[in-house]
């Protein structure tokens, strides 16, 4: 049997849950196990065949056993990654911990048990693009660094960060596209594909928190300066899901799709500047 593994089961996690589980075992990991339950029950209501597993994506245990019970269901056809934390949720450490190095230790412990003609996606953020580029040397460094030593790292520290948990978020999501490039090499060698999508400000319950941040200004400027001029929803993260897990997108691994409904264009073609600029 063909197996589905969502971990995250926020809004656009059960969506893409919703959009891909017909016809599969669905595994939905979560660390918020009221949470996780609840999505588990109104999912099987529907007619699903969900299991659930808690996950910590900051433990490198807990992400290897979720990886290794998913793969003791049947075959690991799809993975989808969507655990993360905002500024507005979390202070810098934890964020750190869970959407950078929560993001390596998934790469590379579904990677070790995704089936040949597999693919995933790791739900990253716009965020990456409005942040300042790594060198050279930073990517490399990413690229080559065990996930727990990416916390050592000294552009991830904190002074270098400014103890700025908005820049660490912005930081941890450019990093994901290095991460995920690089593990598009492994997941190759076991016929698997493996991409991002970097959604922008999305009607979620930690949208609409982000929104009422002092960001939130800045944020909205975007949506209102865009091409689409509107917020996105979780249906359209799942559009461009559903596309990179499918047949059409075949011959594309280690990719981001910014899926932000020109948001960041408007930033970077200077209708809307960046706070402190």
């Amino acid at each position: 049997m063909d197996v589905l593994v969502v971990v995250g089961v926020g809004g656009m996690g059960e969506t893409i849950a919703r959009r891909q589980a017909v016809g599969r075992k669905t595994v939905l990991a979560d660390f918020n196990e009221a949470a996780l339950e609840a999505t588990a029950e109104k999912m099987r209501i529907d007619g699903f065949d969900v299991v659930t597993r808690k996950i910590d994506v900051s433990s490198r245990e807990s992400v290897e056993d979720a990886a290794a019970y998913s793969a003791s269901l049947g075959r690991v056809a799809q993975v989808v990654h969507t655990a993360g934390l905002s500024p507005t949720q979390a202070p810098l450490a934890a964020i750190l911990r869970v959407d950078l190095v929560g993001v390596a230790l998934s790469l590379e412990a579904f990677g070790n048990v995704i089936a040949d003609g597999g693919a995933g996606v790791v739900i990253s953020s716009s965020s990456g693009y409005l942040t300042p580029a790594f060198t050279a040397e930073q990517e490399q460094l990413i690229r080559t660094t065990s996930p727990e030593g990416l916390l050592d790292l000294p552009f991830f520290s904190p002074d270098a960060l400014g103890n700025s948990a908005g820049l660490a978020y912005g930081m941890s999501k450019r990093a994901n596209r290095v991460q995920v490039q690089h593990a598009s090499g492994h997941w190759g060698t076991r016929g698997a594909r493996i991409n991002s999508v970097s959604p922008g400000v999305i009607s979620t319950a930690m949208g609409i928190q982000e929104l009422a941040s002092p960001s939130g200004a800045f944020m909205r400027g975007m949506v209102e300066q865009s091409g689409t001029g509107r917020l996105g929803t979780p249906s359209d993260i799942a559009d461009s899901v559903t596309f990179l897990l499918g047949p059409q997108a075949s011959f594309i691994t280690g990719i981001d799709l910014l899926t932000d409904g020109g948001a960041v264009a408007a930033v970077t073609s200077g209708r809307v500047p960046m706070p402190g600029r």
